[in-house]
């Protein structure tokens, strides 16, 4: 071996230092970048020489610089990264539901409830005075207004998570059109058996983005021999090599609500998701906020019918002149029974009551009008009631063209009034009942009632009689209601709160273990990929020494040199 050997294998030294320091300054330059995977210089002995009978090593040679990864790890720890974004949606929404119904303020829909039918047992002490009975009025209307305003607001959310959801699709195809892109940058790099490093800062982006769409979406992300990534959504890929298939969103009807769908693009399958922050806000659109709006229009429902029920069968201070019934009966089914009359609510078999006053002589009258549900030949119509009422002295009745019950009084001196109603046929037509509406969205006050408080129906045996049906109604949050099987509105609310305070605390209880689970992995992953500033600055004395002593090599073999030339 010559010297001028010796020299070629210190320069060899002198590069690999000088590779080992640049690698670790990139190193500790991104100690505190996100998804930055440390790197590491992949060093060999390089070719021996044959020097007569000798074989000689010619020093050291980087094969290559590559990135300290667990793959396996990286993609447990994206996994993990979509449970966590799954729960900490969920979670978010129910904060904001809880928010929204406010349980523990004063203006929540059981202290409406409450000031609204503690306003009744005031009608039982002073019920010749008006004022009460408008106060109950007002009392009534701000209950309505609180059920609707909290339908409004939870509607407000689901809106919210649609536009989320659109968003969502916009931002994984950006992030798949990425991915394919760094896809094609990394393998031209990495071809070839020229280099067996890394396309670093390409493979960091790449990361970064695979991180960023598991957030989305729980993607499996395979490496491929070539370098490239290919992503799957369950059994559907998403990426292979510099190809993206796209995501496309469409609206469908569910349920009286608009939801935005994702598809596949080529398909007309809904993409099947099993966390990430999409299927975080698909099951809140569905399962919280939806199941929420549905739960409060059926609390809706039943106080609506239920209270229509009992106010319907009692009578005010003064009766009616004229009414029509807020529900109507198609065309075609006015001759049909009514509980097969398309009525949002069913009546029964029973009957009701029609009482007439005659404002001169102070006599009245009481009608038994038979509602007949037997699923007999017999049963009875919206033209049968019609026909009844129309028979009653100084009544008369018909059937608007658009299916509305007409009743009318024939005289200024007749005032009408209903009562004792075991049917429900009063309030499923809607006949001097107090809420109108079918709804959360659309619960409100009877104009009538609410022009005229004397209206307020607080007898049970005539108009202006007595205040026994103000007992009842003072008394309906604790009453059992038959078409709930027992159940009390009191029961029904209490449930509709409890499911999502209950549901709340699950969902904040699964969202911190999916916390401390990703903590566990993120701590693992810096232990094998992370920075350490102690480890670095070790291997950059280590780089400088080796430096420092292949330089001194040389200056050595520049000294024996300038001695063999002077010979």
């Amino acid at each position: 071996m010559t010297l001028y050997t010796s020299l070629q294998q210190t320069k060899n030294a002198l590069l690999a230092a000088q590779i080992g320091i640049q690698v670790t300054g990139n190193n500790i330059a991104n100690v505190n970048t996100p998804d930055y995977l440390r790197e590491r210089v992949i060093y060999t002995p390089a070719p021996t020489q044959k020097y007569g009978g000798l074989l000689l090593g010619m020093g050291v040679q980087v094969e290559g610089v590559v990135q300290q990864v667990d793959h396996f790890l990286e993609e447990r720890l994206r996994n993990s990264t979509s449970d966590l974004a799954n729960g900490e949606t969920q979670e978010n929404v129910y904060l904001q539901l809880e928010a929204l119904i406010g349980e523990l303020s004063d203006t929540d829909i059981s202290s409406s409830l409450n000031d609204f039918l503690g306003s009744i047992n005031d009608i039982l002490n002073q019920p010749e005075d008006v004022g009460v009975r408008n106060l109950s009025v007002l009392r009534g209307q701000t209950l309505a207004g609180d059920i609707s305003r909290l339908y409004s607001r939870a509607k407000e959310i689901h809106t919210d998570l649609n536009k989320q959801i659109k968003q969502s699709a916009s931002d994984i195809n950006s992030l798949l059109n990425d991915i394919a892109d760094l896809n094609v940058k990394i393998t031209t790099l990495e071809a070839g058996p020229v280099t067996k490093s890394d396309a670093i800062g390409l493979r960091d982006q790449r990361q970064r983005k695979l991180t960023e769409l598991a957030k989305i979406i729980d993607i499996k992300g395979v490496e491929q021999e070539n370098g490239s990534v290919s992503v799957f959504l369950g059994g559907e890929y998403l990426v292979i090599d510099g190809i993206a298939r796209q995501v496309e969103t469409k609206t469908v009807a569910e349920n009286g609500l608009n939801n935005v769908k994702l598809t596949l693009a080529g398909t007309d399958s809904p993409i099947q998701v099993n966390s990430g922050k999409l299927k975080g806000l698909i099951t809140s659109r569905d399962d919280i906020v939806g199941d929420f709006l549905g739960n409060l229009d059926d609390f809706a429902r039943s106080l609506i019918f239920e209270f229509n029920r009992v106010f319907s069968s009692g009578q005010g201070e003064t009766g009616y002149q004229s009414m029509t019934s807020e529900f109507f009966v198609d065309e075609s089914a006015i001759n049909e029974p009514l509980d097969q009359a398309g009525l949002t609510y069913t009546p029964v078999n029973g009957s009701f009551k029609v009482y007439t006053l005659n404002t001169e002589t102070g006599l009245t009258k009481t009608v038994n009008i038979p509602v007949k549900l037997n699923g007999l030949s017999d049963d009875t119509s919206l033209q049968d009631i019609a026909d009844a009422i129309n028979n009653i002295d100084g009544l008369s009745a018909s059937i608007s063209l658009d299916g509305h019950l007409q009743i009318a009084s024939d005289s200024e001196n007749v005032e009408f009034a209903f009562g004792d109603d075991t049917s429900g046929a009063l309030a499923a037509l809607g006949l001097g009942t107090f809420f109108t509406g079918t709804s959360a969205s659309t619960i409100g006050i009877h104009d009538a009632i609410k022009t005229d408080p004397s209206k307020f129906a607080a007898s049970k045996n005539g108009i202006g009689v007595d205040t026994d049906n103000a007992v009842d109604l003072a008394g309906f949050l604790d009453r059992p209601l038959d078409s709930r099987n027992g159940q009390t509105i009191d029961n029904i609310y209490s449930q509709l709160v409890g499911d999502v305070t209950q549901s709340a605390s699950v969902a904040k209880s699964v969202a911190e273990g999916y916390r401390v689970f990703k903590e566990t992995l993120d701590g693992q992953k810096q232990g094998l990929s992370g920075v350490s500033l102690d480890e670095e600055a070790v291997n950059l004395i280590t780089f400088q020494r080796q430096f420092q002593a292949a330089s001194r090599l040389i200056s050595v073999i520049d000294e024996l040199l300038e001695v063999l030339v002077n010979l």
